[in-house]
């Protein structure tokens, strides 16, 4: 059998059992040696392939439809630096437990060390970032099977808890042109259903290392639950039984899914990153607490685990990792979160006044947070609190690292609207959130994104995505020229550097960049035209970019007036409890 038969066969094989396996989508970047992947791929009428050409951008792309999926997308590129380029959004798959599969072409291995054209190590080249590393064997058609197999188990590896990167390496010898029109082209080595069936069951414990966490719940009247970012839906309804049942409160990051939906919110806390800023409720000290997730985005709140190291602290992982950067946690449960909110979700407590106190808190709070909408000034937490009221139900809303996430932390509170707010926490960097946005947007519709100017130029490659494809997605460019989360950290005395070395004022005027991809541009500049704006975005396809041109130091001088306020007003009101 000749080269390019073999070749044909053996790659067919592998892709076809990427679709059988479930993997829908799959993102491109050109170059020569991936060529004949890239052609199967595209030829292969169950996989939707997009073409993106900066491999950083793909990669990111590639990463929001999975994270909007909840199951693994394919990535493909050739050979050389293309790979190094998806560092980044591999990276950040690993830490935020996002399924990808990274299929890399190589040069055979006669060609390496050997000063080939674009050819580099490329063995193990994402180190402990990529959970398995695969070394394909040369195209040989009697190995098709053993494609397939390779094919089920990076699937299966890259999707199991904790999900994350398989990179899978492909050396290729020329020619690269596959032969498509071969009749039976998928079929070698195929069975009527994935090569290899492969079943996950959910992690328990012990129904006795149970019943003792159970008691100790019922002892502890002084408890907290709190939630991170995760992805599991059913997690919202079990954590709030959870909550109702053993009466303790429960402090809802913005990713956690609990803050938007029809699930009982009544126990649920929005404002706690604010009032835990005083010492009225850093000194309020808990018996237990629970955590669900990811670590939260709120520095108040990881101060105060912190100063309550105490306390037992309970981490619930299901993937059996270590998320416990305050190093405070007392109790590792590695277990399905869901299973473990039913399982000691027992007989109702009576109300306490401990979960009065918190509710009473985070009420008032909320109350003075919510004059942000009184405003007119331009202050960049009111993007927030109008954007929940603009958009309906079942929207995304994608928020960039730095200032854009802590704003939602801050403003985005409890509603019914069923709106998903999604975010890349898990390197926690400006890299790639355009990409991974639209990459989302491929799923979830609408989507909004909320983004300072500076992650936006950092990743203006990836608004190519929307114009290749037509997307539908709105981008909030939160524009204070330079990086306004430096003005809220210690470097921010530093003045004699601080605008060089973090300031970073770049002067972009980003209605070029806009023109550029095909989107409108508006730049309103009252909240009435605003509004305006973000309707017409929703209403219409196509990308749309709204420019909010804000200030700095006057963002930072609000952003301290107002919690100044609001912990003036909790310690008159709460300081003298204990």
């Amino acid at each position: 059998m000749s080269h390019i038969h073999a070749m044909s066969y053996y790659l067919g094989a592998f892709v076809d059992e990427l679709a059988r396996g479930g993997v829908q989508d799959v993102v491109i970047s050109p170059g020569s040696r991936s060529t004949p992947l890239a052609l199967l791929l595209a030829e292969h009428t169950s996989i939707q392939s997009y073409l993106h050409v900066d491999e950083r951008s793909a990669a990111f792309f590639a990463l929001g439809i999975a994270k909007a999926k909840k199951r693994p997308v394919a990535l493909l590129c050739t050979s050389g630096t293309a790979a190094a380029n998806y560092f980044p959004a591999v990276a950040e798959s690993y830490h935020s437990r996002v399924p990808l599969l990274v299929l890399t072409a190589d040069r055979p291995h006669e060609l390496r060390d050997v000063g080939a054209p674009q050819a580099m190590n490329q063995m193990n080249l994402f180190g402990s970032f990529a959970k398995t590393f695969i070394e394909m064997a040369l195209p040989e058609e009697k190995l098709c099977s053993y494609a397939r197999a390779t094919a089920t188990r990076a699937i299966a590896t890259a999707a199991h808890a904790p999900a994350g990167p398989i990179h899978v390496n492909f050396p290729l010898r020329e020619p690269l042109l596959p032969d498509l029109t071969l009749p039976d082209l998928w079929d070698r080595g195929s069975r009527s259903f994935a090569y290899t069936l492969v079943n996950e069951g959910v992690r328990h414990v012990d129904e006795i290392a149970l019943s003792q966490l159970y008691g100790k719940l019922l002892e502890a009247e002084n408890g907290l639950i709190i939630v991170g970012d995760n992805n599991n839906d059913e997690l919202a309804w079990a954590v709030t039984l959870l909550a109702e049942r053993l009466q303790y409160p429960v402090l809802a990051d913005p990713l956690s899914g609990l803050r938007s939906g029809s699930h009982d919110t009544s126990y649920v806390l929005d404002c706690y990153d604010t009032f835990l800023r005083t010492s009225a409720l850093q000194n309020k000290k808990p018996d237990v607490v629970i955590r669900l997730g990811a670590m939260p985005v709120s520095k108040a709140l990881t101060q105060y685990l912190k100063k309550h190291d105490d306390a037992w602290q309970i981490v619930v992982d299901p993937g059996a990792g270590w998320r416990d950067p305050a190093l405070t946690a007392s109790q590792m449960v590695y277990m399905d979160e869901v299973a473990f909110c039913r399982a000691l979700a027992g007989t109702k407590k009576a109300e306490t006044v401990w979960i009065q106190t918190w509710r009473h808190i985070n009420a008032f709070t909320k109350q003075h947070l919510q004059t942000v909408q009184t405003y007119d000034e331009m202050f960049e937490g009111r993007v927030i609190t109008d954007m929940m009221q603009i958009l309906p139900e079942y929207a995304t809303l994608f928020v960039s690292n730095s200032m854009p996430v802590r704003d939602a932390d801050t403003f985005a509170f409890t509603n019914e609207k069923n709106i998903t707010i999604a975010a890349n926490r898990g390197i926690n960097g400006i890299d790639g959130i355009i990409s991974t946005a639209l990459g989302m947007s491929t799923v979830q519709k609408p989507l909004v994104l909320i983004t300072g100017d500076l992650a936006f130029y950092h990743d203006m490659n990836g608004l190519l995505a929307a114009k290749l494809y037509g997307l539908h997605a709105i981008i909030v460019v939160v524009n204070n020229d330079g990086g306004g989360i430096f003005s809220f950290l210690p470097q921010y005395g530093e003045k004699k550097h601080f605008e060089a070395l973090f300031g970073t004022p770049l002067g972009l005027d980003y209605a070029h960049a806009a023109a550029m991809y095909g989107a409108t541009f508006e730049r309103p500049s009252s909240w009435e035209e605003f509004a305006v704006a973000i309707q017409s975005g929703l209403a219409n396809e196509g990308l749309h970019i709204v420019e909010i041109r804000t200030d700095r130091e006057e963002n930072l001088r609000m952003h301290r007036a107002l919690w100044h306020k609001i912990s003036e007003a909790i310690e008159a009101e709460y300081g003298h409890e204990g």
